[in-house]
């Protein structure tokens, strides 16, 4: 079997998220590649994400990897893939990988970016992907939160994750908040996220911002380990993965 990797971008907005799903699978992301390489390989491909990003969150580099019995140029494939992908997915690169890799179980990081447009009026160019707050937000109380999850923790406080077997602790390696021309993006890099872990991060810096918490309370959050006590889950189409590290 010959490994292909490939590295795509995609805006989620009309999709159910990366993930192949039983019902409508032709609207993820996932299925999307799978049911155009199937066709061309004339087997059953299987794609590998390397996250499964949620519904109407978009990406800038996901990487993937499937297996298929036969060796194809992979110029062709390309040529292929832009003729049946529909035009909100690209794929930036391709290439056959060693035996060995796996697009998910090789990462070292992950990097996801937050967009947050504060004008007054909404930027009708940036509505899919941004989230529209009319308000000025403290940036530097945002930062002073930010700084207290830094590091390996336990983030239960920061998923929707309903089961109590899987582990919560994750090294959160960064948070960088910038701003200009009233935008924010915040970058978040990490060994790992749990479901809805920056979002959810994300809605409570917002409330910092707003002045509605304390930034010393993020500490708190973190230590109470409970889902209520921290903010809410901001809206997912302003949430973008931007890289992945192997």
């Amino acid at each position: 079997m010959h490994n292909y990797k490939l590295f795509i971008a995609y805006d989620g907005t009309k999709y159910n998220g990366f993930q192949k799903q039983i019902v409508q699978s032709d609207k993820t992301i996932q299925g999307k590649l799978e049911n155009v390489l199937s066709i061309l390989f004339k087997q059953d491909i299987k794609i590998i994400g390397s996250g499964r990003t949620d519904k109407g969150v978009h990406a800038k580099e996901q990487v993937c990897n499937f297996h298929a019995s036969i060796l194809m140029p992979c110029e062709d494939i390309l040529a292929y893939l832009a003729q049946y992908l529909p035009k909100d997915i690209a794929v930036l690169r391709l290439f056959i990988a060693s035996p060995r890799f796996h697009a998910r179980y090789n990462i070292v990081k992950k990097c996801y970016s937050y967009t947050i447009d504060t004008h007054f009026f909404a930027d009708p160019f940036k509505l899919k992907y941004a989230y529209h707050i009319p308000q000025a937000l403290d940036i530097e109380k945002m930062r002073q939160a930010a700084e207290l999850l830094i590091g390996r923790h336990d983030f239960k406080s920061f998923t929707s994750l309903k089961s109590k077997k899987k582990p919560t602790l994750r090294t959160l390696m960064g948070i960088n908040i910038t701003e200009k021309d009233d935008f924010i993006q915040i970058f978040y890099e990490a060994d790992g996220f749990l479901q809805h872990m920056v979002r959810i991060i994300t809605g409570t810096l917002i409330e910092v911002g707003l002045g509605q918490r304390d930034p010393l309370e993020l500490s708190v959050i973190l230590e109470n380990k409970e889902r209520s006590t921290a903010g809410p889950t901001a809206p997912s189409h302003g949430l973008c993965m931007e890289k992945v590290y192997y």
